[in-house]
């Protein structure tokens, strides 16, 4: 009920008449049965512009940070995102990501729409990252097809460390699905886990014009941070200006 106050009364006739968002492939998103949506992420606002345009409901697999705030604003946010249909996802690995991705599972077994992004985090630059495995445990274990989708320049609407989105036209891209039942049963093979993640990321790279870079974003923001926080070099002494 409270999703859709939002999607039809609050949130979706804002943010639709703000963004004014294109879409294009809509006919490949399937009435009915569970299916992965897979997407490029740029921007914190990917996971709400999305689903505006879709008449059936996305759950998607959001950081657990989100629903672990402390305090009124704390509980407000998780209100929030629970409320719209997200799912926490702890990125620790280990048993506690395969948790996260069980909660998701569950959803897709129901016959659910999921969104989740590849990359595991936002593009720290607008380019397209190497995906991690998990899209392909998911894609193994529910046995649904994957429809890849691009969000085209919302990380222009809100690029990260902005806490308001700009005014501006959003654009978003559905592929046609993408069929994996040929994997089947083998789901502890990692090279297949491998070749079904890249296909993905492959599709999405067509379908967008972001430049593909094979590697992991995490590892690319880990770097940007340390750059920040090194101290400046020490400027060289001029010997001449002694």
């Amino acid at each position: 009920m409270f999703y859709w106050l939002l999607r039809h009364w609050v949130v979706g006739p804002f943010m639709t008449r703000v963004f004014r968002p294109w879409v294009s492939g809509l006919e490949n998103i399937p009435a009915s049965g569970g299916a992965i949506i897979a997407g490029n992420h740029l921007s914190v606002i990917d996971s709400f512009l999305m689903p505006l345009v879709l008449d059936r409901r996305v759950y998607f697999l959001a950081k657990s940070d989100y629903f672990n705030g402390k305090g009124l604003k704390g509980r407000l946010v998780r209100w929030f995102f629970l409320g719209v249909g997200q799912l926490p996802m702890d990125r620790s690995g280990g048993e506690k990501s395969s948790q996260s991705l069980g909660a998701a599972l569950e959803k897709l077994q129901d016959g659910q729409l999921v969104g989740i992004y590849p990359e595991g985090t936002r593009s720290p630059d607008g380019k397209l990252y190497r995906g991690r495995t998990g899209v392909a445990r998911m894609v193994l274990d529910a046995r649904v097809p994957v429809i890849p989708c691009v969000m085209v320049d919302t990380e222009k609407i809100m690029p990260i460390g902005k806490r308001l989105p700009r005014v501006g036209r959003i654009g978003i891209v559905f592929g046609e699905p993408l069929d994996f039942s040929r994997y089947y049963n083998l789901e502890g093979d990692r090279f297949v886990l491998r070749s079904i993640t890249d296909e993905i990321m492959v599709t999405l790279n067509r379908i967008s014009d972001q430049e593909y870079v094979d590697m992991y974003a995490s590892s690319v923001k880990s770097r940007i941070d340390a750059e920040r926080r090194a101290p400046a070099a020490a400027p060289i002494a001029d010997p001449a200006a002694r």
